[in-house]
């Protein structure tokens, strides 16, 4: 095996299982119906810059579906594929910043926002149609899910970006992409 096919490999591993740790030191008290905020989202971040976006991607899945085992409110197929593998999948988009050059602090907020912003999209594509039952009286479902969605993914999103530019001032040789890597994944069938 190609030694950075089996690099990538295991740091897939590791982030996903680094994620799924900190997704359980969460903030979730405020969100009855789903919804928290926690760390979940920084080594898909992570991965995506490093690796690129199919690493990014295999990450977040990966992510998802570990998320859906650990204890998954499904009310629908296409809901649990919406809340859980996509809604994290997504994240790793932001490996389309991820380029030959060391990658600066203007393409991490820029793939932050992208990859929050899908994973936003997924929810709240969730919410409107399995979830709209839950708004108050009077209320429009779409704006529901949106403010629902936007009211922890925003919070995430914030302590995400503090985090990874803490990691950039610290280690910025941990997010130098390296290009072999994304040939490295090319086997994995997506």
């Amino acid at each position: 095996m190609d030694r950075n096919k089996l690099v990538t490999m295991i740091e897939i591993a590791v982030m996903a299982g680094l994620a799924q740790i900190l997704s359980v030191f969460e903030f979730g008290a405020l969100w009855a119906y789903g919804g928290s905020i926690s760390l979940v989202m920084v080594p898909i971040f992570l991965m995506a810059y490093r690796r690129g976006l199919k690493a990014g991607i295999l990450t977040g899945l990966i992510v998802g579906i570990l998320d859906l085992v650990m204890g998954a409110t499904v009310v629908h197929p296409v809901q649990l594929v919406l809340d859980y593998p996509l809604a994290y999948a997504v994240l790793g988009l932001a490996g389309v910043m991820a380029t030959k050059s060391e990658i600066n602090l203007r393409r991490i907020m820029s793939g932050l926002l992208l990859g929050t912003s899908l994973r936003l999209a997924c929810h709240f594509a969730s919410g409107v149609i399995w979830f709209g039952e839950y708004a108050p009286d009077g209320w429009p479902v779409a704006w529901y899910s949106f403010l629902y969605n936007i009211s922890y993914l925003i919070p995430e999103m914030l302590i995400t970006a503090v985090v990874l530019v803490f990691l950039h001032k610290t280690s910025p040789s941990f997010f130098k992409h390296s290009a072999s890597s994304i040939q490295g994944v090319t086997s994995v069938k997506m």
